[in-house]
């Protein structure tokens, strides 16, 4: 009977995934009721006008304080006032920085005027102004706050890992000789309860939820939406959104694409 024990895991680990995706779910959606006025973004009352978004307003919510760096560089570089080269460079040409992004990037790289790419986006996410950016989204409602229990994002993955846990549990049960009292087929049953209920999670969560997002709440989801539409595929709107991966000069994308060291 120890395949009993087995199953126990299964369900308790299907059990606590759902329990937290659902409370992430609950926790996401009145995030964005609380919204304060002073903080220049209107009050989400859930009509389906959503606030205009900065580019670092919208990079920040869709990808975090590094894709706030990775916007500012791409920004700078397209202005001719910062070279990034494709070995994983940043040069710089222009050493007034014309906002506080630029002027963190800028400290980041340095005095010499040159550094890698890889420390200053790391340096640059981390900057007072990021935090300053994502303090005002979260108070207005449409960034997941710093310091959440979990995300959807996350409680997502945590299910998924659930439903994968699963089926190993079960075929790790079913290979144990002389632990049966049942058939097989029956104990394979069982382990199928817990996977159903993780899949079926994962349904209603991708149905009422997505797409998760580890960063914007569901109305800063709203906001990024409404940028997305009005934005005609602007370059620096796709980057914002979309990352670099966006970007359409393959230089640009080998410039990101080297590691700290």
């Amino acid at each position: 009977m120890l395949w009993v024990l087995f199953l126990l895991l299964a369900w308790a680990a299907a059990g606590l995934a759902c329990t937290r995706l659902c409370l992430a779910a609950v926790h996401a959606a009145t995030a964005g009721t609380g919204a304060v006025a002073s903080t220049g973004f209107p009050a989400d009352s859930g009509a389906d006008r959503a606030p205009a978004l900065t580019l670092y307003e919208a990079a920040f919510l869709s990808g975090g304080p590094v894709r706030v760096a990775d916007l500012t560089l791409v920004s700078m570089a397209r202005q001719r006032r910062l070279l990034l080269a494709h070995t994983g460079w940043a040069t710089v040409v222009d050493p007034d920085g014309r906002d506080d992004m630029e002027r963190s990037v800028l400290g980041a790289i340095g005095p010499r005027g040159q550094a890698r790419i890889a420390p200053v986006r790391r340096v640059a996410a981390a900057a007072d102004s990021v935090r300053r950016l994502a303090d005002r989204l979260a108070a207005a409602g449409l960034a997941v706050p710093d310091g959440a229990p979990t995300t959807v994002a996350g409680a997502v993955r945590q299910v998924r890992a659930a439903a994968a846990a699963a089926p190993v549990l079960g075929a790790t049960a079913l290979l144990m000789p002389g632990q049966f009292s049942e058939s097989r087929g029956v104990i394979a049953l069982w382990f199928a309860l817990p996977l159903a209920v993780a899949l079926l999670c994962l349904a209603i969560a991708r149905f009422e939820v997505h797409p998760y997002n580890r960063w914007a709440s569901p109305a800063g989801q709203r906001a990024l939406a409404a940028l997305a539409a009005h934005s005609d595929g602007t370059y620096l709107a796709s980057v914002a959104v979309h990352g670099v991966r966006a970007a359409g000069e393959p230089d640009l994308r080998a410039a990101f694409a080297h590691r700290e060291r």
